[in-house]
C-alpha cells in the first residue's frame, strides 16, 4: 500500500458551488480583461472572509485582471466572477474597466491582419 504525498493533504478540493453559495452568476459585470484593486476597506477586512476572498484581497494589492486572478488562484472564471462581485459590492475591491469602442474595426485593416498571421 503507497502512502498519499503530503501535497494531497495540504491541498483542499472544493466544489466550485460551494465557494459561490450556489450561485452560477455575479450582479456585478466583470469582463476578463477588468483590472481590480484592493480598496482601504479591503484592506482593513483582514479575516472577515473566506479564504478564497481574502487570497483575492490580498492578490489586488497590486492591479490584476479577472482572468489572471482566476489563474492565480486556480479557480474558475465564473467562480472567481461571482467572488470578486461580492467583494466589489462590498467596496472592498474596486474595479477599472477598458472603455467599449463604439465603432466596429475596419474589415480590411482585418483582412491584412488575417493574411499576415495566414503568411506564418
Amino acid at each position: 500500500m503507497t502512502e498519499p504525498d503530503n501535497e494531497s493533504f495540504t491541498t483542499l478540493r472544493v466544489r466550485p458551488y460551494l465557494l459561490t453559495g450556489g450561485r452560477t452568476r455575479s450582479s456585478v459585470d466583470l469582463p476578463l480583461e477588468a483590472l481590480v484593486r484592493t480598496t482601504e476597506s479591503g484592506n482593513a477586512s483582514a479575516g472577515q472572509h473566506g479564504r478564497e476572498q481574502q487570497q483575492i484581497i490580498s492578490l489586488c494589492a497590486n492591479p490584476q485582471s479577472v482572468a489572471e486572478i482566476s489563474a492565480h488562484l486556480k479557480i474558475h472564471l465564473q467562480v472567481a466572477r461571482i467572488l470578486l462581485g461580492d467583494l466589489v459590492q462590498e467596496g472592498h475591491v474596486a474595479t477599472h474597466t477598458t472603455a467599449q469602442p463604439t465603432e466596429r474595426p475596419d474589415l480590411q485593416l482585418l483582412e491584412r491582419v488575417l493574411d499576415g498571421l495566414q503568411s506564418l
